[in-house]
């Protein structure tokens, strides 16, 4: 690894991976709190609050972006958030979430082969500079096997 990416926001962060197995939205699909409430999610009932949130994409509702940019004014929300496909809807939300609050959450896009990377538990630092237009994602030393 470190992984290359494009940066669809800028920002930095490091957290430990939450990789989701099925597109999420954030409206009807989390809480306020950072909760996964899709009941119908593998991965219900886990929490996105200060994690790296890896999905293969978004899923949905321009409202994800308001539930998305509220989680990160209220400290809830994902440390970062890695991507397949870029998503619109996401980037708006993080946006909203910088312009407001001063709060900048990378958002990432990776090629979909890259996912398969990010696993469940490691820690990673995402780095993203959208001025340039280059991202970075790297283990942090403790978590590499």
């Amino acid at each position: 690894m470190p992984l290359i990416a494009v940066p669809l926001h800028g920002g930095s962060a490091r957290g430990e991976v939450l990789r989701l197995a099925a597109p999420l939205s954030f409206w009807g699909g989390t809480d306020h709190d950072g909760l996964i409430i899709d009941a119908h999610h593998p991965q219900h009932g886990l929490s996105v609050t200060g994690r790296v949130l890896v999905m293969a994409s978004g899923r949905g509702s321009s409202s994800s972006s308001y539930v998305l940019a509220e989680q990160l004014r209220r400290g809830t929300g994902p440390a970062a958030i890695v991507l397949a496909e870029s998503d619109a809807i996401i980037a708006l939300g993080v946006m909203v979430a910088d312009e407001l609050y001063g709060i900048a959450t990378p958002v990432v896009q990776v090629a979909p082969g890259d996912l398969a990377a990010l696993t469940t538990g490691l820690t990673v630092t995402v780095a993203a500079d959208g001025e340039r237009g280059v991202a970075q994602i790297s283990p942090c030393p403790s978590s590499v096997q």
